[in-house]
Protein backbone atom coordinates (compact mmCIF):
# COMPACT_ATOMS: atom_id res chain seq x y z
CA UNK A 1 0.00 0.00 0.00
CA UNK A 2 1.75 3.15 -1.23
CA UNK A 3 -0.34 5.32 1.10
CA UNK A 4 2.09 4.09 3.77
CA UNK A 5 5.07 6.52 3.61
CA UNK A 6 7.47 3.72 4.51
CA UNK A 7 6.18 1.45 1.73
CA UNK A 8 6.29 4.39 -0.70
CA UNK A 9 9.91 5.06 0.25
CA UNK A 10 10.78 1.42 -0.46
CA UNK A 11 9.00 1.63 -3.82
CA UNK A 12 10.87 4.81 -4.75
CA UNK A 13 14.22 3.14 -4.16
CA UNK A 14 13.27 0.43 -6.66
CA UNK A 15 11.88 2.97 -9.11
CA UNK A 16 14.98 5.17 -9.04
CA UNK A 17 17.39 2.25 -9.27
CA UNK A 18 15.98 0.98 -12.53
CA UNK A 19 14.84 4.25 -14.08
CA UNK A 20 18.52 5.21 -14.19
CA UNK A 21 20.05 1.82 -14.91
CA UNK A 22 18.51 1.06 -18.30
CA UNK A 23 17.70 4.56 -19.54
CA UNK A 24 20.14 4.30 -22.44
CA UNK A 25 18.78 1.11 -24.02
CA UNK A 26 16.35 2.68 -26.53
CA UNK A 27 18.91 5.41 -27.23
CA UNK A 28 21.65 3.09 -28.48
CA UNK A 29 20.94 3.67 -32.20
CA UNK A 30 20.96 7.44 -31.52
CA UNK A 31 24.30 7.22 -29.72
CA UNK A 32 25.72 5.22 -32.63
CA UNK A 33 24.60 7.99 -34.99
CA UNK A 34 25.52 11.04 -32.89
CA UNK A 35 28.93 9.76 -31.79
CA UNK A 36 29.68 7.72 -34.95
CA UNK A 37 30.17 4.64 -32.79
CA UNK A 38 29.64 0.90 -33.32
CA UNK A 39 26.93 -1.18 -31.60
CA UNK A 40 29.62 -2.75 -29.41
CA UNK A 41 30.85 0.70 -28.32
CA UNK A 42 27.44 2.15 -27.49
CA UNK A 43 26.45 -1.04 -25.65
CA UNK A 44 29.10 -0.03 -23.10
CA UNK A 45 26.63 2.56 -21.83
CA UNK A 46 24.86 -0.46 -20.39
CA UNK A 47 27.87 -2.71 -19.77
CA UNK A 48 29.92 -0.08 -17.92
CA UNK A 49 27.06 0.63 -15.53
CA UNK A 50 26.38 -2.98 -14.73
CA UNK A 51 30.11 -3.68 -14.33
CA UNK A 52 30.42 -0.81 -11.84
CA UNK A 53 27.48 -2.18 -9.87
CA UNK A 54 29.14 -5.59 -9.76
CA UNK A 55 32.45 -4.15 -8.55
CA UNK A 56 30.93 -2.00 -5.81
CA UNK A 57 28.23 -4.26 -4.43
CA UNK A 58 30.29 -6.49 -2.05
CA UNK A 59 31.94 -3.48 -0.39
CA UNK A 60 28.61 -1.75 0.10
CA UNK A 61 27.30 -4.87 1.81
CA UNK A 62 30.26 -4.95 4.18
CA UNK A 63 29.86 -1.30 5.13
CA UNK A 64 26.07 -1.53 5.50
CA UNK A 65 26.41 -4.45 7.92
CA UNK A 66 28.50 -2.14 10.11
CA UNK A 67 27.00 1.35 9.79
CA UNK A 68 23.34 0.60 9.07
CA UNK A 69 20.96 0.77 6.14
CA UNK A 70 18.99 4.01 5.92
CA UNK A 71 21.83 6.50 5.73
CA UNK A 72 23.47 4.54 2.91
CA UNK A 73 20.24 4.23 0.90
CA UNK A 74 19.30 7.91 1.17
CA UNK A 75 22.86 9.17 0.65
CA UNK A 76 23.38 7.14 -2.50
CA UNK A 77 20.11 8.37 -4.00
CA UNK A 78 21.12 11.99 -3.38
CA UNK A 79 24.57 11.49 -4.92
CA UNK A 80 23.03 9.79 -7.98
CA UNK A 81 21.82 13.19 -9.15
CA UNK A 82 25.39 14.36 -9.94
CA UNK A 83 26.48 11.79 -12.59
CA UNK A 84 22.97 11.86 -14.09
CA UNK A 85 23.40 15.59 -14.78
CA UNK A 86 26.91 15.00 -16.15
CA UNK A 87 25.55 12.40 -18.58
CA UNK A 88 23.30 15.10 -20.01
CA UNK A 89 26.39 17.29 -20.50
CA UNK A 90 28.58 14.60 -22.14
CA UNK A 91 30.24 15.52 -25.43
CA UNK A 92 31.68 12.13 -26.41
CA UNK A 93 30.87 8.45 -26.08
CA UNK A 94 33.83 8.13 -23.70
CA UNK A 95 32.41 10.74 -21.32
CA UNK A 96 29.01 9.14 -21.52
CA UNK A 97 30.41 5.72 -20.62
CA UNK A 98 32.46 7.22 -17.76
CA UNK A 99 29.47 8.87 -16.07
CA UNK A 100 27.36 5.78 -16.62
CA UNK A 101 30.09 3.87 -14.76
CA UNK A 102 29.85 6.34 -11.87
CA UNK A 103 26.09 5.88 -11.81
CA UNK A 104 26.69 2.16 -11.50
CA UNK A 105 28.88 2.64 -8.43
CA UNK A 106 25.98 4.37 -6.67
CA UNK A 107 23.33 1.76 -7.45
CA UNK A 108 24.36 -1.08 -5.04
CA UNK A 109 23.80 1.09 -1.94
CA UNK A 110 20.21 1.46 -3.13
CA UNK A 111 19.44 -2.00 -4.51
CA UNK A 112 21.21 -4.40 -2.17
CA UNK A 113 20.81 -2.44 1.04
CA UNK A 114 17.08 -1.88 0.52
CA UNK A 115 16.48 -5.63 0.20
CA UNK A 116 18.49 -6.18 3.39
CA UNK A 117 16.44 -3.46 5.09
CA UNK A 118 13.24 -5.31 4.14
CA UNK A 119 14.69 -8.56 5.50
CA UNK A 120 15.41 -6.91 8.84
CA UNK A 121 12.40 -4.67 9.31
CA UNK A 122 9.44 -6.60 7.84
CA UNK A 123 7.74 -9.56 9.60
CA UNK A 124 9.04 -12.88 8.20
CA UNK A 125 5.71 -13.85 6.65
CA UNK A 126 5.58 -10.51 4.79
CA UNK A 127 9.12 -10.46 3.40
CA UNK A 128 8.23 -12.11 0.09
CA UNK A 129 5.34 -9.71 -0.47
CA UNK A 130 7.39 -6.63 0.41
CA UNK A 131 10.26 -7.81 -1.77
CA UNK A 132 7.90 -8.50 -4.66
CA UNK A 133 6.47 -4.98 -4.32
CA UNK A 134 9.97 -3.55 -4.42
CA UNK A 135 10.78 -5.61 -7.52
CA UNK A 136 7.51 -4.46 -9.12
CA UNK A 137 8.46 -0.82 -8.49
CA UNK A 138 11.81 -1.62 -10.07
CA UNK A 139 9.95 -3.02 -13.05
CA UNK A 140 7.99 0.22 -13.34
CA UNK A 141 11.26 2.15 -13.15
CA UNK A 142 12.77 -0.06 -15.82
CA UNK A 143 9.82 0.65 -18.07
CA UNK A 144 9.74 4.40 -17.41
CA UNK A 145 13.49 4.75 -17.90
CA UNK A 146 13.32 3.20 -21.35
CA UNK A 147 9.92 4.59 -22.37
CA UNK A 148 10.56 8.19 -21.32
CA UNK A 149 14.05 8.13 -22.84
CA UNK A 150 12.66 7.30 -26.25
CA UNK A 151 9.73 9.73 -26.06
CA UNK A 152 11.82 12.63 -24.80
CA UNK A 153 14.65 11.91 -27.27
CA UNK A 154 12.29 12.17 -30.24
CA UNK A 155 10.88 15.50 -29.02
CA UNK A 156 13.63 17.24 -27.06
CA UNK A 157 16.82 15.23 -27.57
CA UNK A 158 18.28 12.46 -25.46
CA UNK A 159 20.06 14.90 -23.11
CA UNK A 160 16.74 16.25 -21.87
CA UNK A 161 15.82 12.77 -20.64
CA UNK A 162 18.71 12.73 -18.19
CA UNK A 163 17.86 16.17 -16.82
CA UNK A 164 14.43 14.71 -16.06
CA UNK A 165 15.87 11.62 -14.37
CA UNK A 166 18.11 13.78 -12.20
CA UNK A 167 15.06 15.71 -10.98
CA UNK A 168 13.05 12.54 -10.29
CA UNK A 169 15.92 10.95 -8.37
CA UNK A 170 16.54 14.08 -6.31
CA UNK A 171 12.89 14.37 -5.25
CA UNK A 172 12.75 10.66 -4.41
CA UNK A 173 15.90 10.97 -2.29
CA UNK A 174 14.24 13.70 -0.24
CA UNK A 175 11.19 11.53 0.46
CA UNK A 176 13.31 8.50 1.37
CA UNK A 177 15.41 10.58 3.75
CA UNK A 178 12.31 11.92 5.49
CA UNK A 179 9.97 8.92 5.43
CA UNK A 180 12.09 5.77 5.76
CA UNK A 181 12.37 4.92 9.50
CA UNK A 182 15.71 4.24 11.10
CA UNK A 183 16.39 0.55 11.65
CA UNK A 184 14.89 -1.15 14.70
CA UNK A 185 15.93 -4.78 14.09
CA UNK A 186 19.38 -4.16 12.60
CA UNK A 187 22.21 -6.00 14.35
CA UNK A 188 25.48 -4.23 13.70
CA UNK A 189 28.46 -6.36 12.70
CA UNK A 190 31.46 -6.10 15.03
CA UNK A 191 33.60 -4.49 12.33
CA UNK A 192 34.59 -4.74 8.70
CA UNK A 193 36.75 -7.80 9.38
CA UNK A 194 33.92 -9.62 11.10
CA UNK A 195 31.53 -8.56 8.36
CA UNK A 196 33.97 -9.89 5.74
CA UNK A 197 34.10 -13.28 7.49
CA UNK A 198 30.31 -13.44 7.54
CA UNK A 199 30.27 -12.61 3.83
CA UNK A 200 32.72 -15.40 3.00
CA UNK A 201 30.51 -17.80 4.93
CA UNK A 202 27.81 -17.41 2.28
CA UNK A 203 30.00 -19.33 -0.16
CA UNK A 204 29.58 -22.46 1.97
CA UNK A 205 25.78 -22.37 1.65
CA UNK A 206 24.87 -24.20 -1.61
CA UNK A 207 21.34 -22.75 -2.05
CA UNK A 208 22.72 -19.24 -1.63
CA UNK A 209 25.59 -19.87 -4.08
CA UNK A 210 23.07 -21.24 -6.57
CA UNK A 211 21.09 -18.04 -6.04
CA UNK A 212 24.17 -15.98 -6.92
CA UNK A 213 24.45 -17.91 -10.20
CA UNK A 214 20.74 -17.45 -10.78
CA UNK A 215 21.20 -13.70 -10.45
CA UNK A 216 23.98 -13.76 -13.06
CA UNK A 217 21.76 -15.65 -15.49
CA UNK A 218 18.69 -13.48 -14.92
CA UNK A 219 20.34 -10.17 -15.75
CA UNK A 220 22.51 -11.64 -18.51
CA UNK A 221 19.32 -12.79 -20.20
CA UNK A 222 17.42 -9.57 -19.59
CA UNK A 223 20.18 -7.28 -20.83
CA UNK A 224 21.17 -9.42 -23.80
CA UNK A 225 17.60 -9.65 -25.06
CA UNK A 226 16.46 -6.11 -24.34
CA UNK A 227 19.67 -4.54 -25.65
CA UNK A 228 20.09 -6.34 -28.97
CA UNK A 229 16.39 -6.36 -29.78
CA UNK A 230 16.79 -2.59 -30.21
CA UNK A 231 19.24 -3.08 -33.10
CA UNK A 232 16.95 -5.76 -34.54
CA UNK A 233 13.88 -3.52 -34.45
CA UNK A 234 15.73 -0.37 -35.59
CA UNK A 235 16.79 -2.15 -38.79
CA UNK A 236 14.60 -3.12 -41.79
CA UNK A 237 11.88 -4.29 -42.02
CA UNK A 238 10.78 -2.68 -38.74
CA UNK A 239 12.85 0.57 -38.70
CA UNK A 240 11.40 1.74 -35.38
CA UNK A 241 12.20 5.21 -34.02
CA UNK A 242 13.67 5.88 -30.57
CA UNK A 243 10.23 6.61 -29.12
CA UNK A 244 8.83 3.43 -30.68
CA UNK A 245 11.73 1.42 -29.27
CA UNK A 246 11.08 2.94 -25.86
CA UNK A 247 7.41 2.04 -26.14
CA UNK A 248 8.33 -1.62 -26.60
CA UNK A 249 9.21 -1.67 -22.92
CA UNK A 250 5.55 -1.27 -22.01
CA UNK A 251 5.85 -5.04 -21.53
CA UNK A 252 7.46 -4.22 -18.18
CA UNK A 253 4.10 -2.98 -16.94
CA UNK A 254 2.74 -6.51 -17.18
CA UNK A 255 5.58 -7.62 -14.93
CA UNK A 256 4.70 -4.82 -12.49
CA UNK A 257 1.18 -6.22 -12.21
CA UNK A 258 2.19 -9.87 -11.99
CA UNK A 259 5.29 -9.74 -9.76
CA UNK A 260 3.50 -8.89 -6.46
CA UNK A 261 1.65 -12.20 -6.85
CA UNK A 262 4.87 -14.20 -6.67
CA UNK A 263 4.67 -14.33 -2.88
CA UNK A 264 1.47 -16.36 -3.12
CA UNK A 265 2.90 -18.54 -5.89
CA UNK A 266 5.93 -19.31 -3.75
CA UNK A 267 3.68 -20.31 -0.85
CA UNK A 268 1.73 -22.58 -3.17
CA UNK A 269 4.43 -24.37 -5.20
CA UNK A 270 7.78 -23.31 -3.68
CA UNK A 271 10.61 -21.18 -5.04
CA UNK A 272 12.31 -23.99 -6.91
CA UNK A 273 9.23 -24.93 -8.94
CA UNK A 274 8.42 -21.28 -9.58
CA UNK A 275 11.85 -20.61 -11.08
CA UNK A 276 11.78 -23.74 -13.25
CA UNK A 277 8.35 -22.88 -14.65
CA UNK A 278 9.43 -19.29 -15.17
CA UNK A 279 12.48 -20.40 -17.16
CA UNK A 280 10.26 -22.59 -19.36
CA UNK A 281 8.04 -19.58 -20.03
CA UNK A 282 11.06 -17.35 -20.61
CA UNK A 283 12.50 -19.66 -23.26
CA UNK A 284 9.11 -19.90 -24.93
CA UNK A 285 8.81 -16.11 -25.01
CA UNK A 286 12.22 -15.75 -26.63
CA UNK A 287 11.34 -18.30 -29.30
CA UNK A 288 8.18 -16.31 -30.09
CA UNK A 289 10.32 -13.23 -30.83
CA UNK A 290 11.81 -15.11 -33.79
CA UNK A 291 8.50 -14.68 -35.61
CA UNK A 292 9.15 -11.67 -37.91
CA UNK A 293 5.95 -9.87 -36.89
CA UNK A 294 6.05 -6.95 -34.44
CA UNK A 295 3.03 -8.01 -32.31
CA UNK A 296 4.57 -11.47 -31.88
CA UNK A 297 7.91 -9.96 -30.85
CA UNK A 298 6.18 -7.75 -28.28
CA UNK A 299 4.22 -10.72 -26.92
CA UNK A 300 7.41 -12.77 -26.63
CA UNK A 301 9.18 -9.95 -24.79
CA UNK A 302 6.20 -9.61 -22.43
CA UNK A 303 6.36 -13.30 -21.53
CA UNK A 304 10.12 -13.02 -21.03
CA UNK A 305 9.70 -9.97 -18.81
CA UNK A 306 7.15 -11.59 -16.49
CA UNK A 307 9.25 -14.75 -16.26
CA UNK A 308 12.42 -12.84 -15.45
CA UNK A 309 10.81 -10.77 -12.71
CA UNK A 310 9.36 -13.91 -11.14
CA UNK A 311 12.87 -15.41 -10.98
CA UNK A 312 14.26 -12.20 -9.51
CA UNK A 313 11.58 -11.96 -6.81
CA UNK A 314 12.12 -15.61 -5.83
CA UNK A 315 15.89 -15.15 -5.61
CA UNK A 316 15.95 -11.92 -3.59
CA UNK A 317 13.23 -13.20 -1.28
CA UNK A 318 15.29 -16.30 -0.54
CA UNK A 319 18.32 -14.21 0.37
CA UNK A 320 16.33 -11.76 2.49
CA UNK A 321 14.89 -14.69 4.44
CA UNK A 322 17.77 -17.15 4.68
CA UNK A 323 20.93 -15.02 4.83
CA UNK A 324 20.54 -14.41 8.55
CA UNK A 325 23.26 -12.44 10.29
CA UNK A 326 24.77 -10.74 7.21
CA UNK A 327 21.96 -9.90 4.85
CA UNK A 328 23.63 -6.83 3.36
CA UNK A 329 26.75 -8.76 2.40
CA UNK A 330 24.67 -11.61 0.96
CA UNK A 331 22.66 -9.17 -1.11
CA UNK A 332 25.88 -7.40 -2.04
CA UNK A 333 27.34 -10.63 -3.41
CA UNK A 334 24.08 -11.36 -5.19
CA UNK A 335 24.11 -7.92 -6.77
CA UNK A 336 27.72 -8.46 -7.85
CA UNK A 337 26.81 -11.67 -9.65
CA UNK A 338 23.60 -10.15 -10.97
CA UNK A 339 25.31 -7.17 -12.55
CA UNK A 340 28.31 -9.13 -13.76
CA UNK A 341 25.66 -11.04 -15.67
CA UNK A 342 24.24 -7.75 -16.94
CA UNK A 343 27.66 -6.52 -18.05
CA UNK A 344 28.29 -9.80 -19.85
CA UNK A 345 24.82 -9.65 -21.37
CA UNK A 346 25.51 -6.20 -22.80
CA UNK A 347 28.84 -7.07 -24.39
CA UNK A 348 29.20 -10.84 -24.92
CA UNK A 349 26.38 -11.13 -27.50
CA UNK A 350 28.02 -8.49 -29.73
CA UNK A 351 30.06 -11.12 -31.58
CA UNK A 352 27.04 -13.40 -31.85
CA UNK A 353 24.99 -10.48 -33.19
CA UNK A 354 27.63 -9.69 -35.81
CA UNK A 355 27.62 -13.27 -37.15
CA UNK A 356 24.13 -14.64 -36.43
CA UNK A 357 21.90 -11.64 -35.74
CA UNK A 358 18.86 -11.83 -33.49
CA UNK A 359 18.37 -15.63 -33.79
CA UNK A 360 21.92 -16.17 -32.54
CA UNK A 361 21.30 -13.89 -29.55
CA UNK A 362 18.11 -15.80 -28.70
CA UNK A 363 19.96 -19.12 -28.83
CA UNK A 364 22.70 -17.79 -26.53
CA UNK A 365 20.20 -16.52 -23.95
CA UNK A 366 18.27 -19.81 -23.94
CA UNK A 367 21.49 -21.73 -23.24
CA UNK A 368 22.19 -19.48 -20.24
CA UNK A 369 18.62 -19.89 -18.94
CA UNK A 370 18.74 -23.67 -19.16
CA UNK A 371 22.03 -23.79 -17.25
CA UNK A 372 20.55 -21.49 -14.62
CA UNK A 373 17.46 -23.68 -14.19
CA UNK A 374 19.61 -26.81 -13.86
CA UNK A 375 21.50 -25.31 -10.92
CA UNK A 376 18.31 -24.23 -9.19
CA UNK A 377 16.81 -27.69 -9.67
CA UNK A 378 19.90 -29.24 -8.10
CA UNK A 379 20.55 -26.90 -5.15
CA UNK A 380 17.17 -25.45 -4.22
CA UNK A 381 15.76 -28.86 -3.39
CA UNK A 382 15.41 -28.00 0.30
CA UNK A 383 12.98 -25.16 -0.43
CA UNK A 384 9.40 -26.25 0.26
CA UNK A 385 6.01 -24.74 -0.56
CA UNK A 386 4.48 -22.65 2.15
CA UNK A 387 7.63 -20.65 2.88
CA UNK A 388 7.33 -17.19 1.36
Amino acid sequence: MLTDPRRLAIALTGLCTFINLYATQPLLPLFARDFDASPAAVSLTIGATTLAVALGAPFVGLVADVVGRKRIIAGAMALMVIPTILIALSSSIGELVLWRFVQGLLLPPIFAVTIAYIGDEWPPDEIAGATASYIAAGGLGGFLGRFLSGIIADHGGWRAAFWGYAAITGLAAIHVGLALPRERQFVRAEGLGHSARLMLGHFFNPPIVATFVLGFGVLFSFVAAFTYVNFYLAAPPFELSASALGSIFVVYLLAVVVTPRTGRWIQRIGRRALVIWAVIGWCGGLLITLVPWLPAIIAGLAISSVSGFACQAAATGLLAQRAAGARSSALGLYVTCYYLGGSAGATAPALVWAHAGWPGCVALVILVLLAMAALVARFWGSERPGRA
